[in-house]
């Protein structure tokens, strides 16, 4: 009976710390599997002196809805804002720069038309073309909406402000 007693508190327990995360992807390798499964991406640019972006992604990201509604409907990318690797997109090195105390990831600066702010997401359609910047921290909340609205299908023609008049959550608080 102990051990029986015993495998179900160890199952119970491996079951609680299963939580789904969000798959993170490299940019290079998010862009290389969209051409076989093409998907919207999401691209969360952070920086590692950044609190905002250590609170996303410890609350925001770690969000089993949020989670799962990433992983179900996006590719997702994790690019660091200052990174110093040179990422290659369509024909293009993007590298790491340093002017006096400014630094950035080429491709980072370009995602978010030179106005560097961190966190930021971006959500780009499966044709990789950009849909919308949002700079700043989103609660969980917040990030379900705008995750549902880029992929609803009456997107160009429902506005923004409708939809999330209308919009229901799954997220419990």
């Amino acid at each position: 009976m102990k051990k029986i007693l015993f495998f179900f508190i160890i199952t119970l327990a491996l079951q609680t710390n299963a939580q789904e995360k969000v798959n993170w992807l490299s940019f290079e390798k998010a862009i290389e599997i969209n051409k076989t499964n093409p998907k919207p991406l999401l691209v969360s640019i952070y920086t590692d002196w950044c609190g905002w972006c250590k609170k996303m992604y410890n609350e925001t990201y770690t969000n089993p809805v949020i989670a799962k509604y990433v992983n179900d409907n996006y590719h997702a990318i994790k690019l660091n804002g200052e990174g110093k690797e040179p990422i290659t997109y369509k024909d293009y090195t993007f590298k790491y720069n340093q002017e006096g105390k400014s630094k950035y990831h080429e491709l980072s600066a370009a995602l978010q038309n030179g106005k560097l702010s961190y966190p930021t997401t971006i959500i780009l359609n499966k044709e990789e073309q950009l849909l919308d910047r949002i700079p700043g921290y989103l609660p969980a909340k917040k990030m379900e909406m705008v995750l549902a609205f880029f992929i609803t299908k009456d997107r160009k023609v429902k506005k923004w402000d409708d939809f999330a008049k209308n919009f229901k959550s799954n997220i419990k608080e």
